[in-house]
């Protein structure tokens, strides 16, 4: 071999580099992509009902108002987890993680409480009432996108115990203040969203 075929071969081009992403990460994505989408139809099915009349105008309960401040501070909470995982402050990710699930919990139960109001001054689900109908598909199917939060939080709080969260492994705890506050977000629209329309 010569010289000059060595170095073609010294001066090969390196192999491109490609980008990835954590299969994880990318199916949580796709989730959220797909939630999003579901919840923008369903919004736009409301005003377009809303526009063909024969509509009852409601008032949201006073609880969601409450309940929204409740999902915000959790999501506060789940931040001040991730920056304490980053920095293997174990005592303060194990506290922060705690407090969102228990501010998680108390949301879910803030709503219920609001599904009881709704009952209360006649609100149902039914077809006479599709104004009403609507609400309760709206909260109702967030309710349970919060529960599958739960879960993954209580997955990442006993993880933070268990202290196999840390710097070196964040991916568990990333993905659970994504979806947290992917959830958190989406309420936020939700209940502006009702209460600019109902």
């Amino acid at each position: 071999m010569t010289q000059e075929h060595l170095k073609d071969i010294d001066m090969g081009e390196e192999p491109v580099k490609t980008m990835s992403m954590n299969p994880k990460k990318f199916m949580l994505w796709l989730a959220i992509a797909s939630i999003t989408m579901m919840f923008a139809g369903w919004t736009s099915g409301y005003l377009v009902r809303k526009a063909e009349g024969n509509w009852h105008e409601f008032d949201l309960p006073n609880i969601f108002l409450y309940s929204t401040a409740v999902l915000v501070v959790s999501s506060v909470f789940m931040h001040l987890a991730v920056r304490a995982a980053k920095k293997d402050n174990f005592n303060t990710l194990k506290i922060a993680i705690s407090i969102t699930f228990a501010f998680g919990m108390a949301f879910l139960f803030m709503q219920w409480y609001g599904f009881s109001d709704l009952v209360k001054n006649q609100l149902h689900f039914s077809g006479s009432d599709v104004a009403a109908s609507w609400i309760y598909v709206f909260v109702g199917i967030h309710g349970l996108h919060i529960i599958s939060g739960l879960v993954v939080l209580l997955f990442s709080l006993v993880s933070s115990f268990r202290l196999s969260i840390n710097a070196n492994n964040l991916t568990r705890i990333q993905l659970c203040a994504t979806y947290w506050h992917f959830l958190d977000g989406l309420w936020l629209y939700l209940f502006f969203f009702l209460y600019f329309n109902r």
